[in-house]
C-alpha cells in the first residue's frame, strides 16, 4: 500500500502543488489520479519515487518511509513509464530493458535474459530486441518502457500520461495490454491522466485533483459516476458520465432467448454454430456484432440501436451463439445499473 498522510508541496516561487493530501492507495490495484493540467496529480506521483520531496507530511510505500530511504535504492525499486517512452536511443531496445537490472548488479546475460522474455510478456516479438528506439512506432516504444519498469519486478509501478502522445486506435491497444498484464502481475500501480474516459477503464479507484492541489474525490469508477462529489466533479466526469457507468457493466446477467425464424428478419449462422448477418424475408443482409458475457450493457445498447431487429446476438467464447437479448432487457438492466450504483455511493 502507498499512503499519504497530510503531505504538502509548497516550490520555492510559492506555488503550492499539493495540498494537505491525505490519500490510501491499495496495493495490487491501479490508483488513477486525474484533473486539469496544473492539479498536482504529476507532482504526487513523483513524490512517491522522490523525484520530487514532499515540503511536509508523510508518504509510506508498503510501511516504509520513502523520505527515510536513499532515493537512487528508492527509484530502482519502483517501477516508472513516462509519456513518449523515454528510451536511451543509443541502447537496443533488449538493452534498454536490462538497464535497471544491470544497475542492481545482476549480470549481463541474466539481465538480457530477463529483458527478452519482457519483450513477449509486453507483446513484442523477440527480434525487436536487436533494434533501437527510432526503429520503433510510438506505441511499440510505450511498450518497451513498460517492459523496462517491470525489469527489476518492481511491487510498485508508477505510470505519468504513458499513453497521451499516442494516436487513439494504439492508445485503445495499449490500455488493453495494461490490464492484461495487470491481470496477470498484480502490482500496485498508480496511473496519471488528464483523460476521465481512461481513468473509468483502468482504475480500480480514481482520484479527482483540482487546481492548488487538492483532493476533491477518491472513489471507484462506479461510485464516482453515480455519486460525484460536487459540481467541480460532475462537470469534470462530463455530461455522458451515465454512459461511462454503463462501459462498467457487463451483459453477464441480461436473459438471452432463441434467435427468431421465419419472422421479418432471421439471424444467419455458419456451420459451426456462428453468427453471419441478419437477412430478411425479401434477402436483404445487414451485419451482425456478436457479443459476449463480458462485453459492457453500453456496446449492448448501441448493438441493438444498429440491429434491425432490437435484438443482439449473444455468443460463448469460441464465437457460437448461444441466445440473443432484446433492446427491452438491455435497458432494463442498464437502469438496474444505476439505482445499484448510487446505492452502494449511499
Amino acid at each position: 500500500m502507498i499512503q499519504f498522510d497530510a503531505v504538502h508541496k509548497r516550490f520555492p516561487n510559492g506555488t503550492t502543488a499539493v495540498h494537505d493530501l491525505t490519500l490510501d492507495m491499495p496495493e495490487g490495484g491501479v490508483t488513477v489520479l486525474v484533473g486539469s493540467s496544473g492539479c498536482g496529480k504529476t507532482t504526487t506521483l513523483r513524490m512517491i519515487n522522490r523525484m520530487v520531496e514532499p515540503t511536509s507530511g508523510t508518504i509510506k510505500v508498503a510501511g516504509r518511509d520513502v523520505t527515510r530511504q536513499d532515493a537512487a535504492e528508492l527509484r530502482r525499486s519502483i517501477g516508472y513509464v513516462i509519456q513518449q517512452a523515454g528510451l536511451f536511443p543509443h541502447r537496443t531496445v533488449l538493452d534498454n530493458i536490462a538497464t535497471v537490472p544491470l544497475l542492481l548488479g545482476h549480470g549481463r546475460r541474466k539481465a538480457r535474459a530477463r529483458a527478452a522474455e519482457l519483450l513477449e510478456t509486453v507483446g513484442l516479438a523477440p527480434d525487436a530486441g536487436r533494434r533501437y528506439p527510432h526503429q520503433l512506432s510510438g506505441g511499440q516504444q510505450q511498450r518497451v518502457g513498460v517492459a523496462r519498469a517491470l525489469a527489476a519486478d518492481p511491487p510498485v509501478l508508477l505510470m505519468d500520461e504513458p499513453f497521451g502522445a499516442v494516436d487513439p486506435v494504439v492508445r485503445s491497444q495499449l490500455q488493453d495490454e495494461l490490464l492484461r498484464l495487470q491481470k496477470e502481475l498484480g502490482k500496485t500501480i498508480v496511473f496519471v491522466t488528464h483523460d476521465i474516459d481512461e481513468a473509468v477503464r483502468l482504475g480500480d479507484r480514481i482520484a479527482v485533483f483540482r487546481t492548488g492541489g487538492h483532493l476533491v474525490q477518491c472513489a471507484s469508477p462506479a461510485e464516482l459516476l453515480a455519486r460525484p462529489a460536487d459540481d467541480f466533479v460532475a462537470d469534470f466526469l462530463g455530461a455522458e458520465r451515465g454512459l461511462k457507468l454503463l462501459s462498467l457493466k457487463t451483459l453477464a446477467g441480461v436473459p438471452q432467448g432463441p434467435a427468431p425464424e421465419n419472422g421479418t428478419w432471421s439471424l444467419v449462422l455458419d456451420e459451426a454454430g456462428k453468427p453471419l448477418h441478419w437477412r430478411s424475408a425479401d434477402a436483404v443482409e445487414l451485419p451482425v456484432r456478436p457479443l459476449t458475457d463480458g462485453d459492457s450493457l453500453l456496446s449492448a445498447l448501441n448493438e441493438s440501436i444498429a440491429s434491425p431487429t432490437g435484438l443482439i446476438a449473444r455468443v460463448d467464447a469460441a464465437g457460437v451463439l448461444t441466445g440473443v437479448s432484446s433492446r427491452d432487457d438491455i435497458h432494463t438492466h442498464a437502469g438496474q445499473a444505476h439505482t445499484d450504483a448510487r446505492a452502494v455511493a449511499a
